[in-house]
């Protein structure tokens, strides 16, 4: 069997169009069917966000200090970070405009746009007022979103800290 010009041309063509790139960061996969097919596979994009920082408490105020970061390999739309406390914050109280209240306890934080060389830190300071002067406060932070991206690193971007009313930092 041979190809002609025209017939390898056709398949070199097909192969492309397999490959390439479509709005959203997805590809087709190679030999799989056409896009408008219900079986169609797509290349999810990889990521590897991570958040360090601390947090400290001091009579009534938790004080979070975060850094997100994307260390690749795909360009990351945004990120909105998750932190969870143990004890609720006071009702009332201004956050930054990057965040909002998903609950009581849940205050989620946005960070926009994180390239995937890890060049493009992103950090936020959140001081919460909350109810009660606790002896201690459980502050949990993970990625509630990634804009879909696969992370296989998930570790570091996922924290459990334990915040004693001492007003030192407790490092994540």
């Amino acid at each position: 069997m041979f190809l002609t010009r025209k017939a390898l041309l056709g398949v070199s063509a097909a192969a492309l169009a397999a490959t390439a790139p479509v709005a959203g960061g997805t590809a087709t996969a190679v030999g799989a069917p056409g896009a408008g097919s219900p079986v169609a596979r797509t290349i999810v994009p990889e990521a590897d966000v991570s958040h360090h920082g601390h947090v400290s408490l001091r009579g009534d105020v938790l004080g979070i200090w975060l850094r997100s970061e994307n260390d690749g390999p795909s360009d990351l739309p945004g990120v909105t970070v998750r932190l969870r406390v143990s004890v609720p914050p006071a009702e009332g109280q201004e956050l930054p405009g990057a965040c909002l209240r998903a609950d009581p306890r849940t205050v989620l934080c946005r960070t926009g746009p994180l390239r995937a060389d890890g060049s493009q830190q992103r950090r936020l300071a959140l001081h919460l007022k909350l109810r009660g002067r606790p002896d201690e406060v459980v502050v949990r932070i993970d990625t509630a979103w990634n804009g879909g991206a696969t992370d296989r690193n998930a570790k570091n971007s996922e924290h459990e800290v334990l915040a004693p009313a001492t007003g030192d930092p407790y490092v994540f």
